[in-house]
């Protein structure tokens, strides 16, 4: 049923196993090689066709300050902090107060609303192009942060309530009967006693909405149009020139959009895999 451990295998398995890994992995980070390479490599070895070659010279200060000085750049982070901060704190806020409702109050309907967060979470999102774009037009929030923003509270909420609300139906229901005896209100309940209890799940989940919102490239350019609102994903697409495009600032552009996000999971993979780890083990 489960597959054999690795120290189990026949020596040859094992030996082809080992000698697999570093293709594996070389042929994964091939692409991202290749993108951090062509960031530092001059503009006119890629007009020669020098796309593979090591660089015979290096650009690295020109291509990067060009991106982050002679283009919008700086606006595009500016616009992606201001959409994704408050879409994760919105959405997990949101979130933790309906999934401690439904993990703690066993009202008619429980599981009728908890199938239609699931259920949410299965629709395609292109289905949904059409009509969140009238809608935004309706409600004048189209090329506007606070209409990425919106959209993104509600379409990472229903994700969040569910991974929350597992892991607030698995912490023991004595605790909330005894703060309860105790005079606590729900309330008191909520913030004094779940939340410092699920405060691993929620900065895995932070992470998690953290990355979905700041690489989120399709509503963005759905939903914007022209620079005013565009995140860093759409701006990185702007480099492209008319005629040609200077893939050594495209792919400096795009490191510098990777940045945020990798910078954050090394900085929470401590809370991060501890929020994934919340509950697997008991006693």
């Amino acid at each position: 049923m489960y597959p054999t451990p690795v120290e189990r295998w026949s020596p040859t398995g094992r030996t082809l196993y080992k000698a697999s890994l570093p293709v594996a992995l070389f042929l994964w980070l091939l692409p991202l090689i290749a993108v951090l390479v062509t960031s530092v490599r001059p503009s006119g070895e890629l007009m020669n066709g020098n796309y593979w070659g090591w660089p015979k010279d290096f650009a690295l200060f020109e291509n990067y300050r060009t991106v982050l000085f002679g283009s919008p750049m700086l606006h595009y982070f500016l616009n992606s902090c201001l959409i994704t901060f408050p879409s994760v704190v919105g959405s997990i806020a949101l979130a933790a107060m309906a999934g401690f409702a439904l993990a703690t109050y066993p009202f008619k309907g429980n599981h009728a609303i908890l199938g239609t967060f699931v259920a949410g979470n299965f629709v395609p999102i292109q289905v949904l192009m059409i009509p969140v774009r009238q809608l935004t037009l309706h409600l004048h929030l189209y090329n506007t942060v606070w209409g990425l923003v919106l959209f993104h509270v509600s379409f990472q909420t229903g994700f969040c309530t569910l991974f929350l609300r597992n892991f607030i139906k698995e912490l023991p229901y004595e605790l909330v009967e005894a703060a309860r005896i105790e005079g606590a209100n729900e309330w008191q309940l909520f913030y004094r006693i779940i939340l410092p209890l699920i405060a691993p799940a929620l900065a895995a989940l932070a992470i998690l909405v953290f990355t979905f919102v700041w690489n989120d490239y399709f509503w963005a350019l759905c939903l914007t149009q022209g620079d005013d609102a565009a995140p860093v994903t759409v701006g990185v697409a702007a480099l492209k020139g008319q005629w040609t495009t200077a893939w050594n600032l495209v792919s400096a552009g795009s490191i510098l959009a990777a940045l945020p996000s990798v910078g954050l999971f090394f900085a929470m993979q401590k809370h991060f895999v501890a929020g994934l780890t919340f509950g697997a083990t008991k006693g």
